[in-house]
């Protein structure tokens, strides 16, 4: 099911212009055009002076002469169609053989650990910047579609394919890694290695078989701003005969244990994503899709059977929301509400007593924002 309501995404994603050479190779690539603050970490080290962090992770992956490969293919192209053709196809190829090299199914492709998520970040953004960077022999109409296309692929959005039938479907989303500035230009992220173990599995359930499809959301505002999750979601569920019984998506979160969070805020509270940009507020409405009128979204998961899961991880819910009292000033002031998990039998109006904010519908109209990044 190719996603084509996604938005061009790329073409919002602020520019630096930085002189480099993360991307830039003899023949059809110039070192001119601006990167992204992501691209150009693509020469970041570790110790300083040493190899290049992101392009080692992708060598020792195994993943470099794909690298090279679409590199080459790029400089054959002469025609946009063709141009097109070359980007989208390896969009689609990296997720693919990122899946399963994760999945145990390419063995031989490199000897760094199976279960790492780095080789696919730097791979993509090593072939994002060549193709900000690449010089074709011909008029190109539009550079920031091939981007979308390549960057789509990449993330498994036009890979999401769920059989027909009475089939269970679940769509999981993983996350980019993150913090990537001076000594975490390493860092993992185990949200993202989740959905390369998870995609394509049939997991056997007393309902019978279920189904799981997974992407890879990135961690730029700009993404989220033209609605990247809706379209994955949103198009996944207008598909009325293949539609996900189950969307869930996983993130990162604190060591040494595996978090339920019960509720979701409509909030921003100005940590910086992978391009450095904050941003504090109220999240904004994806164009072209429906929006919930509320601050706090509850989960719908089976948290109380999720909860006597047994496993290396000690399996936590985490009932607490928070808001302030000046919506206009968020951060001043005490938070005015934490819940503790309802339990069976006990209303929403009685665990709701005594806090300030009793629904989860506050707004700035109710004087309530919520302190959720």
């Amino acid at each position: 099911m190719r996603l084509s309501a996604l938005l061009p995404l790329l073409t919002a994603v602020p520019l630096v212009a930085f002189p480099t050479t993360a991307a830039a190779a003899p023949g059809c690539f110039g070192s001119a055009a601006a990167l992204t603050v992501e691209e150009h970490r693509l020469t970041a080290s570790l110790p300083a002076g040493g190899p290049a962090v992101g392009p080692g992770l992708v060598r020792l992956a195994g993943l470099d002469p794909f690298v090279a490969g679409v590199k080459r293919d790029l400089c054959a192209a002469r025609t946009p169609r063709r141009a097109a053709r070359v980007v989208t196809q390896a969009g689609d190829r990296l997720w693919r053989t990122a899946v399963d090299r994760a999945q145990g199914r390419r063995p031989g492709l490199g000897t760094l650990d199976r279960f790492d998520d780095r080789p696919l970040y730097w791979a993509r953004l090593q072939l994002s910047s060549a193709i900000r960077q690449w010089r074709p022999s011909f008029a190109l109409p539009d550079r920031g579609a091939l981007l979308t296309a390549f960057d789509r692929g990449s993330r498994g959005l036009d890979d999401v394919r769920f059989p027909l039938g009475k089939t269970r479907r679940v769509l999981v989303s993983g996350f980019d890694p993150f913090q990537l500035d001076g000594s975490g230009v390493r860092i993992s992220n185990p949200a993202g290695a989740s959905a390369l173990q998870l995609d394509g599995r049939v997991l056997a359930t007393p309902s019978g078989p279920a189904v799981v499809q997974a992407v890879n959301f990135p961690v730029v505002w700009g993404y989220f701003d033209e609605g990247i999750v809706e379209a994955a979601y949103g198009t996944a569920l207008r598909d009325r005969g293949r539609r996900p019984d189950v969307l869930m998506t996983i993130s990162q979160g604190r060591p040494g244990r595996f978090d339920i969070e019960r509720w979701a805020g409509a909030w921003r509270g100005g940590f910086p994503d992978n391009n450095n940009v904050s941003v504090t507020g109220g999240v904004p409405p994806a164009a072209g899709w429906p929006q919930p009128d509320v601050q706090f979204i509850e989960t719908t998961l089976p948290y109380a059977r999720m909860l006597e899961v047994t496993g290396a991880y000690p399996v936590n819910f985490n009932p607490a929301f928070c808001v302030w009292p000046d919506a206009t000033h968020p951060g001043a002031g005490p938070r005015c509400a934490v819940r503790t998990p309802r339990r069976p039998g006990r209303s929403r109006r009685r665990e709701a007593a005594g806090t300030t904010c009793r629904t989860n519908r506050c707004s700035a109209a109710t004087g309530c924002a919520s302190a959720w990044a």
